[in-house]
């Protein structure tokens, strides 16, 4: 065998990967092999695709509840939202919470996990007490957060013991503050969760690469921005995406909290969807061509929140 540089080596096996990854992926699979995956594709095409499409062909339709009839209209639906105020509302409010959601949960997740990667006893016990809200029901959440809420609920207690101002209606009845209660509430919620994606992708990093950085007299803060979010990268993609879109599908906590309310302050895209496909009349369609609108922008975000974090420096 001739010898070659490791370097030039490591590079021309790099070349020829793909090609051999190309050629398994057109290498034609036998029977056998669809009769193992038909169970999942089956499910994928019964369960996933063929709601997908029908929903899609919905967006287009006038569609009768009661009678199950069908009148085809093109893209007057779509047209309807371009004009609807309620949706520009929804989507401001969806907006909002999306952007006032995702720093501060990442922030605080990745400060934590910061934190517990350092520490040595009872790290367990703390990673269950800071993941215990994410495997709440958050139905049974939002039900004590409401009562939290209440003109005369904890908070309002509290805040008049100090001497604070605190609204005398409650928060969620305020339409300045209800939308900002329901963020905190789920920041609180999601934090744990993110926390400990992060502090198990933490404990993946090389030892040498803090040992290297420490000889060169690198302070433990600045070690953190250039070793350790470089190497967590691709944890920080993934719980940036999955992070934003469940922060465009929120509809739990609207839909036990406040309905929407007050004055469609937290009416949200995912609940006006819901709203005009299960409590109005004849509305089916209009809902469906809501819906692929926040898919649309869903994908979007995906898309541009991965080339970004992905760009080369």
């Amino acid at each position: 065998m001739e010898i070659v540089d490791s370097g030039k080596w490591i590079v021309d096996s790099n070349r020829r990967r793909p090609r051999r990854l190309l050629s398994a992926i057109h290498y034609p699979l036998s029977t056998t092999t669809w009769l193992l995956l038909s169970p999942w594709l089956i499910t994928l095409a019964v369960f996933w695709g063929y709601p997908l499409l029908y929903a899609l062909y919905l967006s287009f339709t006038k569609y009768y509840t009661l009678t199950n009839r069908t009148h085809w209209i093109g893209f007057a639906n779509y047209t309807k939202l371009a004009r609807d105020p309620i949706f520009w509302q929804a989507l401001l409010n969806t907006g909002i919470f999306v952007i006032g959601t995702i720093p501060f949960t990442m922030i605080f997740a990745l400060f934590f996990a910061a934190l517990l990667v350092r520490v040595e006893r009872f790290q367990h016990v703390y990673r269950s007490a800071l993941f215990l809200p994410s495997v709440t029901s958050l139905v049974v959440i939002a039900l004590i957060f409401t009562n939290l809420y209440a003109s005369g609920g904890y908070i309002n207690t509290l805040l008049k013991m100090t001497g604070f101002a605190y609204p005398t209606r409650g928060w969620l009845l305020e339409p300045g503050l209800a939308l900002p209660a329901i963020m905190a509430m789920d920041i609180w919620i999601s934090i744990g969760y993110y926390a400990v994606l992060f502090l198990a992708a933490m404990h993946n990093v090389p030892k040498d690469f803090y040992e290297v950085a420490e000889l060169e007299g690198t302070s433990k803060w600045k070690q953190f921005f250039t070793v350790t979010l470089p190497v967590i990268k691709p944890t920080l993609l993934f719980a940036l995406v999955l992070n934003t879109i469940k922060s465009f599908q929120v509809f739990t906590e609207i839909y036990v909290m406040t309905r929407g309310g007050p004055l469609g302050r937290t009416t949200t895209l995912v609940y006006q969807v819901y709203a005009n496909a299960f409590e109005s009349a004849d509305t089916m369609g209009y809902a469906c061509a809501a819906a692929f609108v926040l898919f649309f922008i869903i994908a979007v975000f995906s898309v541009v929140e991965n080339k970004l974090i992905n760009h080369p420096a």
